[in-house]
C-alpha cells in the first residue's frame, strides 16, 4: 500500500484530538470498530439480540489475527489478557523447569511462571538472551519489543539458540504485532494483547500454539464455549473439547471482540510491510530531531522510541496535547498508522520549549 492509501485509511478511520504518540499504552480505535461496539451495546440494552454477542465475530477476529500472524486459525486461541494466556503455558511446565527471560521483562510475561514457586527463573540482559540458552533451559519467554524502551530482540538468534538446546519459545508480540511483521509459526507460543498496535478494544488477547505444543497445554478454561460442539455441551461436564487451539479460549468479552473483528480488518487493508515502513520512518525522524535537541534516544529501528531520563516531561507534553508515556524513567513515544510527520514535529517543538 502506498502512502496516499495510508492517508486515505487514516482519514476514514481516525480523528485524534491530540498528538497521540501513546499506542504502546493503548491504541486508538478505528471508527468502524467503535460503531460495531456501539451497535452491540444497543442491542444488549434493548433486547434485540438473543445472546450477549456473536461467536461469528470472535471467529472473524481469530481469522484476522491468524492472517496477520502467518498461521492458520486452528493455532489461535482468544482471550482477555496476556497474563491469562501465559498462565496456560506456565501450567504446562513440569516442576523444576528452567524459564529464561530478559531482565526487566514485562510483568505479565514472567509473573505467571514466577508465582508457581517450583520453576527455576533465570534473567539475563536482553542482548545476551540467545547466548544464555543452555541445555537445561525448558522455555525462553521474551517480548519481541521491550515495553520500557522499545528495544527489538534478536529474534533469529534466540530462536536458533532455543532450537539448538531443545528449549521452547514464548514470544510476547504486544508491542510489535501491528507494525512489525510477525511469524507466529516460528515460536512454540505467542501471546499478543490486542489493545495496543492491533487497535482492538481492551479485553482482546491472542494466543498461538503449535500443534506439537498443544499436546502439553492443559484446558484450564473448561467451559462450554471451548467444546468441540458448544451448543451440545451446555450442561454437565464437557465431553469433548475442540481439537484446535480453540479449546484454550477464555470466556469471551463480546463487546471487545465485535470491535476487534473490524480493527484487524483495517490493519489487513494497510498491510504489515507498509505499516512497518510508515511507523519506523516516523520514529527515525523523531530520533533525529531528539538528537538535534541534545537528547539521545535508545538506538534501533523500532516504532517505539524511548529517551532515558526524560520521562518526567510526560505531564508537560500532555498539557500541550502531546500524549506519550513515562516508563522506567524513559519518555516513551510510539508511532502507528494514524501518526504523521506533523505529530513528530509537534512533539519536538514542545520538547524544545
Amino acid at each position: 500500500m502506498d502512502t496516499s492509501a495510508i492517508d486515505q485509511v487514516r482519514a476514514a478511520e481516525f480523528a485524534p484530538e491530540t498528538t497521540y504518540l501513546n499506542t504502546s499504552t493503548c491504541g486508538l480505535l478505528p471508527r468502524r470498530s467503535v460503531e460495531a461496539v456501539k451497535a452491540l451495546a444497543e442491542e444488549n440494552a434493548t433486547g434485540r439480540r438473543a445472546g450477549a454477542g456473536s461467536a461469528e465475530a470472535v471467529d472473524a477476529a481469530r481469522a484476522g489475527f491468524a492472517r496477520l500472524a502467518g498461521v492458520t486459525r486452528d493455532r489461535v486461541a482468544t482471550g482477555g489478557s496476556v497474563a491469562a494466556h501465559v498462565g496456560l503455558v506456565a501450567a504446562s511446565l513440569p516442576s523444576g523447569s528452567e524459564v529464561l527471560a530478559p531482565e526487566g521483562e514485562f510483568s505479565s510475561v514472567v509473573s505467571p511462571f514466577a508465582v508457581r514457586g517450583d520453576l527455576k527463573m533465570r534473567y539475563v540482559p536482553l542482548a545476551r538472551l540467545a547466548e544464555a540458552v543452555r541445555p537445561g533451559t525448558s522455555l525462553v519467554a521474551f517480548s519481541a519489543v521491550q515495553s520500557s524502551d522499545g528495544r527489538v530482540a534478536d529474534l533469529d538468534a534466540v530462536r536458533a539458540a532455543a532450537a539448538a538446546h531443545g528449549a521452547r519459545t514464548l514470544l510476547d508480540a504486544s508491542q510489535s504485532a501491528g507494525w512489525l511483521p510477525l511469524d507466529a509459526g516460528a515460536y512454540d507460543y505467542t501471546v499478543t494483547g490486542g489493545f495496543k498496535f492491533l487497535l482492538c478494544p481492551r479485553g482482546t488477547s491472542f494466543l498461538t500454539v503449535t500443534e506439537e505444543a498443544q499436546e502439553s497445554v492443559p484446558v484450564l478454561y473448561a467451559g462450554w464455549f471451548s467444546a468441540e460442539e458448544p451448543w451440545k455441551s451446555t450442561y454437565g461436564p464437557v465431553g469433548r473439547f475442540a481439537a484446535t487451539a480453540r479449546r484454550f479460549d477464555e470466556p469471551t468479552a463480546f463487546l471487545a471482540y465485535h470491535g476487534a473483528e473490524h480493527s484487524l480488518a483495517v490493519l489487513a487493508e494497510v498491510g504489515a510491510d507498509a505499516l512497518y515502513a510508515h511507523a519506523t520512518g516516523l520514529a527515525a525522524r523523531f530520533r533525529e530531531g531528539l538528537a538535534g535537541l541534545g537528547h539521545e534516544a535508545v538506538p534501533g529501528e523500532s516504532a517505539v522510541v524511548a529517551v532515558p531520563g526524560l520521562g518526567g516531561r510526560e505531564a508537560e507534553l500532555a498539557r500541550a496535547g502531546v500524549m506519550v508515556s513515562n516508563r522506567a524513567g524513559n519518555l516513551r513515544a510510539a508511532f502507528h498508522l494514524y501518526n504523521t510527520e506533523a505529530d513528530v514535529d509537534r512533539a519536538l517543538e514542545v520538547l524544545a520549549g
